[in-house]
């Protein structure tokens, strides 16, 4: 089986990696990253606007490479009600064409962003350098990231990632309800 990680970062295929194990979908399947755009901007600025990006990066991962078995967009991003600014991911996963159910989607939790970070994205800073800046850290986007960050690893971005990736699974593992076949994994 082999599953596409619409994304060469190690923080995303490692969690695509953790939430197949998890679900027990794909066995021994063989994940590989891929860098396709996402068709929104470098910093998705609202829900609508992050998923809409989380399903470019599957989509054109799949076209990339449609013999594959899966497909998997994570985009994350940020919105801000004009007090705070809160930072979230979506994760869609498609499947190979097993009649409905063959997609999934998910959003992780959403934490809320120090103020200094907000300000430095309301500038116009993508959040990862925000954080690079405000942390002194470098390349903290393919490392712990934000999440990691604030909680002193507690949290680490690829677990954070991969419970929505557990999430946008359960369509195919519970296929029956979802409309689809239920297959042997």
């Amino acid at each position: 089986m082999k599953i596409i990680v619409a994304s060469t970062n190690p923080v995303k295929i490692a969690a695509a990696q953790n939430g197949f194990r998890a679900m027990k979908i794909g066995g021994d399947a063989g994940f590989t990253g891929v860098s396709v755009p996402s068709g929104v901007s470098d910093q998705p600025g609202t829900d609508a606007e992050t998923l809409q990006g989380a399903r470019t990066r599957a989509r054109n991962a799949r076209a990339l490479f449609p013999a594959a078995d899966f497909w998997v967009g994570i985009e994350g991003g940020i919105a801000d009600d004009g007090e705070q600014m809160i930072a979230f991911a979506w994760v869609v996963v498609l499947g190979r064409d097993l009649g409905a159910g063959a997609h999934g989607e998910a959003r992780t939790a959403t934490f809320q962003l120090p103020p200094e970070i907000r300000r430095l994205v309301l500038e116009g800073v993508e959040l990862g350098h925000a954080d690079d800046i405000v942390f002194g850290r470098s390349n903290s986007k393919q490392q712990d990231g934000a999440i990691g960050i604030l909680t002193d690893g507690v949290v680490d971005r690829a677990a954070y990632y991969a419970h929505a990736v557990m999430l946008a699974l359960v369509p195919f593992k519970k296929r029956e309800l979802y409309g689809g076949k239920q297959v042997d994994e």
